[in-house]
């Protein structure tokens, strides 16, 4: 009989709870760096990886025999080294992977709570994987386990209400801290989603007619500006943009700064955003005394009454995640008997067929046809009657199929 391998499901990955910006931005994976790791994975023998990257996280899910496959697979595709990994990494295993990403994607392990930014990243990594065949009917189910519990959470309770990312949080620390807001000249350089969601903020909250956009690729900055009715210049005119303004957003999420020192030559006071992982904006603009400069970071360490407000729908949120989580346990138990009913299904027809071949050569008018239409009907009969049982019993299921593997003789392959 063919050796499986035992795998186990692993989450692996750091977050803004113990590694700095700095830090996370050694681990940041870009597009590029995502698909090379799935072609890794699946060179590997790995049957099933999702790749997250965020601004606050970077983890890796998936079926390994042991979690150094997955952090290898990081580590070879980011600047980040194995040693920095352990100092701030955490790796969960089987259930506690499980919870983790329910956690991870309800919300409640966002850097600003409430925050569902991530269900978006999770659904286009399990498509990604899914485009390379590296998503398991375990791994697929999960995320739309999580999926569904994102969703509850936000229709059913106040979790996310009020501002619910990075992106507001900038613009509520710009509207505190600068005065006359409407009056000052903002630059938001970058059109991904942060600056998308930047953008809607600022005009929205703001009431400011002096926005400008600037992004590497015009035609991006350009759908963003139809939608909000700003002003877009042309990358070329970066410098003189900048020092044109009073406030700049920076959300280019390159893997390089963008945006540094030599490129500010005013002299009146500048305050800078850094909404990006790596940090895009050189620390070495701090070195000029009329510069602020704000990271993310800090932004998210804003509490206001809005953050104080969600915490009381921590429980509500919890238990709607305990409910998914239950169903998602039940039809994990499910899984553990298919090969027992497989195998019984192949028992049954191994002596169906042997006893066809004994009648076939004793009849002259054997009606195979009929005789392969009614033994197969029976055999799905005491198949279901079995699985019927298995999934009713689940006190004693693994005593069930212990008896049903004994009586029947039944040599099975188990599950991951």
């Amino acid at each position: 009989m063919q050796q499986h391998r035992k795998t186990y499901f692993y989450a692996i990955g750091l977050s803004y709870k113990k590694a700095d910006a700095e830090i996370r931005g050694h681990f940041s994976v870009s597009e590029t760096a995502k698909q090379n790791v799935l072609l890794q994975a699946k060179d590997n023998g790995l049957e099933s990886i999702l790749v997250i990257s965020t601004c606050n996280r970077t983890e890796l899910y998936g079926f390994a025999e042991h979690p150094y496959q997955l952090i290898h697979l990081l580590c070879e595709n980011t600047k980040g080294t194995v040693e920095e990994f352990q100092d701030v990494a955490y790796v969960y295993k089987n259930k506690e992977a499980i919870n983790h990403m329910f956690r991870v994607g309800s919300g409640l392990d966002s850097q600003i709570l409430g925050d569902f930014e991530i269900i978006s990243q999770l659904k286009f990594a399990a498509r990604a994987s899914k485009k390379e065949s590296l998503l398991n009917s375990f791994t697929e189910r999960l995320v739309n386990s999580v999926i569904q519990a994102s969703k509850r959470i936000k229709n059913e309770t106040e979790l996310s209400s009020g501002a619910t990312s990075v992106s507001f949080a900038s613009v509520q620390y710009i509207m505190n801290n600068v005065e006359n807001i409407s009056e000052k000249n903002i630059l938001l350089f970058g059109t991904g989603k942060i600056g998308r969601n930047t953008c809607e903020n600022l005009v929205k909250h703001t009431k400011n007619p002096h926005i400008t956009l600037i992004n590497r690729t015009k035609d991006k900055a350009e759908e963003v500006a139809g939608k909000f009715n700003v002003l877009v210049k042309d990358f070329e005119n970066l410098e003189e943009e900048v020092n044109n303004s009073d406030i700049v957003i920076v959300a280019t999420g390159a893997q390089n700064p963008t945006l540094y020192k030599s490129l500010i030559n005013t002299e009146k006071p500048l305050l800078v955003l850094d909404l990006s992982i790596p940090k895009n904006v050189n620390s070495n603009v701090t070195e000029l005394n009329n510069v602020s400069l704000i990271h993310m970071d800090d932004l998210a360490k804003i509490t206001d009454d809005t953050l104080e407000k969600r915490k009381a729908f921590i429980p509500d949120a919890e238990a709607i995640i305990e409910d998914i989580t239950n169903d998602f346990n039940a039809w994990l138990n499910t899984l553990k008997f298919v090969p027992t009913i497989q195998a019984i299904k192949h028992k049954l027809t191994d002596l169906k067929n042997s006893e066809i071949n004994t009648q076939r050569k004793k009849l002259a008018d054997f009606n195979e046809d009929q005789v392969e239409l009614v033994t197969n009907n029976i055999i799905q009969k005491i198949t279901n009657q079995f699985a019927h049982h298995l999934r009713e019993d689940g006190n004693t299921s693994d005593e069930s199929i212990e008896l049903i593997k004994k009586i029947f003789q039944l040599e099975t392959t188990e599950n991951v």
